[in-house]
């Protein structure tokens, strides 16, 4: 069934990661079944021309749009993207409306910045609407916030109070009310898009790997087993959880173990000086914000990859650990505990901080102990991502979801 769909794409971009990727992956493997345009905003068309240009990809078409600048003069970076991310929603309405009438889109699939706070406005337009997956449901459990910085509790603290505004946004509940069907990225969210009235939910991981990275990924090479070495990846803030991947390490007693910290972010001073302050200063690098090939030569030395988040909806430097063949420690919270199963990693409960921090040092002290779990883990965390985060494969599940939301409407039509 060769459809017309319509994907609506705020971050979109080839050969990056997090929402841009998941604009582009997705957009790239759906032109595999069904003719796809896209809606996007103005500052991704040179990177989206200049590859179509190299690469050309049938069946993709781009439509760029932004507000108006004299309403963005505000947006410096990601200061104000919130508020021009909900503008730009509400103009790509009539974009898509004009679009429509003259295409005839079968379906409409918001794909990203999709967070179960924020409406589209294209879910008003007469064609089956799919949302997400949908993040955003994801909080810092309150046990944890008396561990936080008073940086980090103003950010909880305001981030709770825009969902609260959004959960009452007439415009968001009329979006989860049109919704075909809502993807949710994590179990947290699935439960607030029932309680906003979204008739189907279903679960659906955010992040994805594609196929040439996860090639690269699969030939790192073995470990080094004279050093027992843990890294974490990614922006040094708060809500990452790395000060809990600290503490747990401070409890290993072991003189030839190392803690490797790569990425730069506003908590990089604290967690330094909390690696001093427990004594592993010596066995904790922080080596900065480094380019990809970097990262994984960093990475390819490493055991086991720590993440500790407290609310992450996609969680993509787990996959690519997992791809990498390297096991994954996390929090049983948000998406990474999607992605991690006991055959693959170790997602560990976290009631509260201190239980977490202990939870955390026994799954580390466990790899320790038996490098061959560890093989084992990597092994099986491989299989996994090649079998379900492979963006081919998403593309499929898709596909076969768009032709069952027409079949049930062309059921409804008759009766």
């Amino acid at each position: 069934m060769n459809l017309k769909v319509l994907l609506s794409a705020y971050a979109c971009g080839p050969h990056k990661g997090s929402d841009p990727g998941i604009g582009w992956n997705i957009a790239k493997e759906l032109t595999q079944y069904h003719e796809v345009w896209v809606i996007t905003r103005e500052d991704n068309r040179v990177a989206i021309e200049t590859e179509l240009a190299q690469h050309p990809i049938p069946n993709l078409h781009f439509v760029y749009y932004d507000i108006p600048v004299w309403m963005r003069w505000w947006k410096k970076g990601l200061r104000g993207v919130q508020l021009h991310y909900y503008l730009w929603q509400a103009g790509i309405h009539s974009v898509a409306k004009k679009l429509h009438y003259e295409v005839g889109f079968d379906i409409i699939h918001h794909v990203t910045y999709v967070k179960h706070w924020g409406p589209s406005f294209l879910a008003l337009l007469p064609v089956p609407f799919v949302w997400g997956p949908v993040g955003g449901g994801e909080s810092a459990p309150e046990t944890f916030w008396h561990d936080l910085t008073l940086r980090g509790k103003v950010y909880e603290t305001v981030r709770d109070l825009a969902r609260w505004l959004g959960e009452n946004d007439p415009f968001v509940h009329l979006t989860a009310e049109r919704s075909a069907i809502a993807l949710a990225a994590t179990g947290e969210t699935g439960e607030r898009l029932s309680a906003l009235g979204c008739q189907r939910v279903e679960l659906c991981g955010v992040a994805g790997i594609p196929k040439s990275d996860f090639e690269t990924l699969a030939k790192l090479g073995s470990i080094d087993r004279e050093t027992f070495r843990l890294v974490s990846i990614g922006r040094l803030l708060h809500w990452k959880g790395f000060h809990l991947g600290l503490k747990a390490f401070a409890k290993l007693n072991l003189l030839n173990a190392e803690y490797w910290i790569i990425g730069e972010g506003p908590d990089k001073q604290n967690l330094e000086k909390l690696a001093q302050d427990l004594g592993i200063g010596d066995r904790v690098r922080f080596w900065g914000l480094l380019p990809r090939e970097q990262t994984l030569q960093k990475l390819e030395t490493c055991h086991a990859l720590v993440h500790p988040s407290l609310h992450d909806s996609g969680g993509w430097v787990c996959l690519e650990a997992m791809a990498a063949a390297r096991p994954v420690i996390c929090l049983d919270l948000g998406g990474p505990a999607t992605q991690v199963t006991h055959e693959t990693g170790f997602k560990v409960p976290a009631p509260e901080p201190e239980q977490a921090v202990q939870n955390l040092a026994d799954a580390m002290m466990y790899l320790a102990n038996d490098p061959d779990l560890g093989v084992r883990l990597g092994q099986a965390g491989q299989q996994r991502v090649k079998n379900l985060f492979d963006w081919e494969v998403k593309g499929q599940i898709f596909t076969q979801l768009y032709e069952e939301i027409l079949l049930l409407k062309k059921d409804l039509v008759r009766r």
